[in-house]
Parts: structure tokens; sequence; C-alpha cells
């Protein structure tokens, strides 16, 4: 590897996705690409999210009531043309998987169905600072039930010193609590570190136990490649906004293992939407779900977000989830190189990557040891779009679909100048001050 602007470019030149860029609109700095490297939190919007938002509204405008019929995709079904695609995303069967909700609603949909505790088996493992809407989640869980939640939920931690949580370690807790666990629950790769957990092993062990394995995918759908059905996973949820660009607050979506799914006698919180298709509109006093993970909807489908969905989900089909971690890899290979030279080049580290380099996707988070937050408000100064974490972690995310290995050369050049200047003239934009979600 080399770290110049001529190598970069040439990588560019080979990668075979570069056309996927001109597909998305890049946000303007100085009349420039910003660099942006948080589509960790908020993906792009795609050019063509506009005219698939539009088409429903003309639809809406001219049919009215009629569209659920008679639109161009037709509203009442119109969340099952998304199956394929995120059957894909998540290596799953396509009756496992159905667009719906948000990701905090759909947790609580599902542990109504896998969490439903005795008092033997009450407790829940997670990892250690999950995602705070994960957290509050789980204790509400727990709390409803009538546990106490600092006895219910079991965190697993990173070990002294460390940033990562060991496989082996989450292994080892699942067998210590093997007779009082019904759920482990982590995210599929972590949101602070960027870690990606070995899921097959964690369902495995789970299972070995006696207890349900689930896994919040917010930051793994889109970003690296599963086989959920494979794995036996009981069942996963996740969001649409980060590494799936389907627009803040995006429809969120589901994954319930086959043998879950058909069995309808499983509790769930019941919708009009789970119901028999045949009979909905019937509208039948009992509850007849049906025998897919689209058994768990609730209500009819919000169109309009579902639109945004649609011309997203469509790029990830033409790009094809193997070949965006092929590059995926390769740009966090060339902005592991390019941080550790400007580290080497340095008296004392400036920065402690603390996403392990075995097992990761896009993301790669920046412990920063000196002048933390001086240097990210300069990164935003000068064009770089990237996300501040407390109490000092710089969350970057090259993303195969839109980012170039110029962007990783650009983000380096700029870092290293901001480094090497003992006072840096700030001018503190507004949006500095915001973390992502």
């Amino acid at each position: 590897m080399e770290n110049s602007l001529e190598y970069a470019i040439s990588l560019d030149q080979q990668d075979v996705l570069k056309h996927f860029r001109q597909k998305f609109i890049i946000p303007q700095h100085n009349n420039k690409d910003a660099v942006y490297f948080t589509g960790n939190s908020l993906g792009l919007q795609p050019k063509s999210t506009s005219d698939h938002i539009n088409l429903e509204l003309e639809d809406w405008a001219s049919l009215g009531v009629k569209g659920h019929i008679s639109a161009r995709s037709p509203w009442v079904n119109y969340h099952e043309q998304f199956a394929a695609s995120l059957a894909m995303l998540t290596g799953a069967k396509a009756d496992e998987v159905v667009a719906m909700n948000q990701l905090t609603v759909n947790i609580h949909l599902l542990f109504a169905s896998f969490y439903q505790p005795t008092k033997e088996r009450y407790k829940i493992i997670c990892e250690a600072k999950a995602f705070p809407s994960d957290q509050y989640a789980l204790q509400s869980q727990v709390k409803f039930h009538g546990f106490n939640a600092d006895d219910a939920i079991i965190e697993v931690a990173p070990r002294e010193g460390e940033f990562i949580i060991q496989t082996e370690d989450i292994l080892s807790v699942i067998e210590q609590n093997k007779d009082s666990i019904a759920v482990v629950f982590f995210g599929g790769v972590n949101y602070y570190t960027g870690q990606l957990l070995d899921m097959q092993k964690i369902t495995a062990a789970s299972h070995e136990a006696g207890a349900f394995a689930g896994f919040d995918l917010a930051h793994a759908i889109g970003n690296i490649k599963m086989n959920l059905h494979n794995w036996n996973v009981d069942f996963a949820c996740w969001c649409s906004y980060k590494y799936l660009n389907s627009g803040p607050g995006g429809v969120a979506g589901i994954f319930i293992n086959e043998k879950h799914a058909t069995n309808t006698s499983l509790l769930r919180l019941a919708g009009w939407w789970g119901t028999n298709k045949k009979t909905r509109f019937l509208m039948q006093k009992e509850f007849d779900p049906i025998p897919t993970a689209e058994g768990w909807q609730l209500s009819n489908v919000p169109v309009l977000l579902m639109a945004a969905h649609k011309a997203a989900l469509k790029l990830f089909d033409e790009a094809g989830i193997d070949s965006l971690v092929e590059k995926s890899k390769m740009l966090t290979q060339y902005l592991f190189y390019i941080l550790d030279e400007i580290n080497n080049s340095q008296q004392n580290d400036i920065i402690k990557l603390i996403t392990p380099r075995d097992a990761h996707g896009c993301q790669i988070s920046m412990l920063m040891l000196q002048r933390g937050r001086e240097i990210f408000d300069a990164l935003i100064n000068e064009g770089v779009i990237a996300d501040w974490r407390e109490p000092n972690v710089i969350r970057i995310a090259p993303v195969p679909l839109y980012n170039t290995f110029e962007d990783v050369w650009k983000f380096g050049n700029i870092i290293r100048k901001i480094i090497s200047t003992d006072v840096y003239d700030i001018k503190i934009h507004s949006s500095s001050k915001d973390a992502g979600i």
C-alpha cells in the first residue's frame, strides 16, 4: 500500500462498484464533496429516492383509497416486494423476514414472543453498555414481568484494559448461567467499537443452554455478510437508516427463524396486518396468524417510508452483498494502514484503534489519546463528517456503496495536518456538536 493520492485514485479506477457513488447525493463542503464517513449513523440519500416517493404521492393523489389495490405498486401488499432483498442481506429465507415498524418497537414485539420468563428461567444475557434503546427495552421487559433488572440482566463486558468482548467470555457466561437464562441478546456489530461478534457460536451456545438467541443488527445489515438461517438464529431486528440508506426514521425489519415463524401457536402481540391475508378483510374476531415472519406485523405499511426503502434496496440488489463486503475490507485495510502510518510518525501515539482488525465491518473507532474533541471539531471544519462518542472516540465508516479510496486518503491527509499543528484555529460549526444515532 501507499499513502498517496495517486495510489488511492488507482484503487478507485479498479473498483467494480465505483459507479454507485454517482447514484447518491453527497453533502457539500465549500462547494466540494464532503468526506462523509457517517453511514453507520445515517446513510446518504439515493438520487432515486425522491422519484420513488413521488410515484406513491402521484398514485395517492389520483387514486385515493383505491391505491391500496390499484396503485402501480399496490399498497395492500407493498411490503412483500422487500422479502427477497432482505433475505439476501441477512442470509435468510424470504418467509423469515419482513419490513415493519421501528427498531425498538420490533425489539419489544420479539421479546413478547421469545421472552416468557419463569421463576427458574428469567435472565437475559447481553453486552455491557449496549446501545441505550436496547438497554431500556431489556430493562422494561424484565420489569414488566416482575423481575429486578440488576438480577435478571447479565452484562458481558470487555476484560480490564480491553475494548472488545472476547467470544470465549460470552460463551463462559452463558455456560455459567445455563440453568437460568431465557434469552441471549447482543448487537451483531457493536455500535461503539465496530466489533463483529461471532453470532453463530453465540447462538449455538445459547441453544445448548436452553435459551433463545436474538440479535440487534442495526450496525450489521448492509454492512457484513450474514447467514441467519444457517446459523439457526431464533430472531433478529434492525433499522434501515444506517447502512441501508432508507432515510431518517426509515422502516425497520425483523427476522424470525422459520421453525418459529411457522409455529402459529407461538405467543405474540397481534395486529390486523399479521392475520391471514385471505380473511383479513372479513374482520373476524379471532386472530389467525400468517405462518411467516409477516405474522408479527401490526398495521398496514407506511408506504412513503417504504418507497424510500425500495429505492435503497434496489441498489443493494444491483451491487450484491458479496461485492460490497469485499470492497469494505479493502477500504478499511487502507484506512488502518494510513492511521498506523500517522501514529508511527508521531513521537507519542495520538490515536488508539479500538476496532478489532480481524472482526469488523465498515466502521473503525478511534480512541483519541490527545486533543480528542479539538481534533474532531477540526475534522468537521475541514469537511469530514464523522461521529463523536463520549468520552473520547471518533467513529468513521467508509461505506463501499458511495465512499472511495480517495475519501480515505483525504481523511488521512486532513487528520495528519490537524495533529501536526500545535494550536488549530477552529471555527466550530453547530453540526460538530451533533452525535449520530
